[in-house]
């Protein structure tokens, strides 16, 4: 099929398509005229691709898990690589949210402060 054509299928624009392309994240062959001839099967990937990406995972940790993907969920299959790769990730979304609360927590105490000292005048 063509890019047009998957594009339809799976929601996502030609640009961002090729953009998974160039991340090694599908693949298509090109025709006699040089369009892109995606195989029946890349619909059902590029689904796959969109769920990881809503999960907060980069391309480049979702080239890693793609392998263990099924069905347009997707569904993983555990493999210890892939397991520690996610858990890494997980770790690192933890550390991030654990600076934020810090960070929301000094600016609700400026701005607690701050309030206090309207009051006053």
């Amino acid at each position: 099929m063509r890019i047009g054509e998957l594009s339809t299928q799976t929601g996502a624009s030609p640009r961002l398509l090729r953009y998974y392309e160039e991340q090694g994240l599908i693949s298509a062959d090109r025709e006699g005229n040089g369009y892109r001839n995606y195989g029946a099967d890349v619909p059902v990937v590029v689904r796959q691709i969109r769920a990881l990406l809503a999960a907060g995972l980069s391309t480049e940790v979702i080239r890693d898990i793609l392998p263990c993907a099924h069905g347009s969920a997707p569904q993983l299959e555990p493999h210890p690589d892939m397991l520690a790769l996610l858990r890494r990730e997980l770790d690192a979304l933890e550390a991030k949210m654990d600076c934020l609360a810090e960070t929301r927590d000094i600016l609700s105490c400026y701005l607690n402060a701050t309030t206090a000292l309207r009051d006053r005048c």
